[in-house]
This record gives structure tokens, sequence and C-alpha cells, in this order.
């Protein structure tokens, strides 16, 4: 399952995230986007949806959300 299939408000742990961007992958890590850790769909928009992880709030397009498996 993937975050635009995840249930709002429901905290998911993060197993798999597929892409093949360093670069992306670098920014996520920094915003503690990685496997093993919580995440909750806060809220999904025409196009992105807004997730929490860890103490934070951040917008993801619908690709990128597509990526992150949980």
């Amino acid at each position: 399952m993937n975050l635009l299939t995840a249930s709002l408000g429901k905290e998911y742990i993060i197993r798999h995230i597929a892409t093949n961007d360093d670069e992306l992958n670098q920014f996520l890590f920094s915003l503690g986007c990685y496997t093993g850790e919580p995440i909750t769909v806060v809220s999904r928009r025409r196009g992105h949806c807004t997730v929490s992880i860890k103490d934070g709030r951040y917008s993801i397009d619908d690709q990128l959300a597509r990526a992150i498996e949980v």
C-alpha cells in the first residue's frame, strides 16, 4: 500500500521508498522520511497530500506519495 491509498489520520510505518533519485532520497532522509519511521497522512488535496513525519507536516505531490510504501 502507498500513501495515496492509506487511510487519513492513521499512523503507518514506512516499509520502502521506491525512487531511484539519490538527491530525493537524501532530502526525504533529512525530513525523517525513511524505512522504519512512522508516517501519517493528514489530508489529501488535488495533486498532493499532507503528511506528518516526526514533529513536522509536509506537503508532497501524488507521484512521491505513490512511491512511499507503508
